[in-house]
């Protein structure tokens, strides 16, 4: 597990082994905790920025670079 700091200064923890395929890089999971007790978001492995977002379909898509990662399922009616 990486420990990182956001630019406010929070600390946060990367699991480096929790990775969600990305269109550029893959997104991994974040931490609040180094217990893995509290889930915190994504990272973006291709920008190393936690400035990222995930629809109800599960698309994650990183906010400076545009990494995208595509919903496990869907149909063409939502696109």
């Amino acid at each position: 597990m990486e420990a990182r700091t956001t630019e406010d200064g929070e600390q946060l923890y990367v699991a480096r082994d929790e990775a969600e395929r990305g269109s550029k890089g893959p997104f991994f999971v974040v931490y609040a905790d180094p217990d893995r007790e509290n889930r915190w978001g994504y990272f973006c492995s291709n920008c190393e920025s936690f400035d990222n977002a995930m629809d109800a379909m599960g698309r994650i898509q990183c906010n400076v670079c545009s990494n995208i990662r595509k919903a496990d399922e869907w149909d063409a009616a939502h696109e």
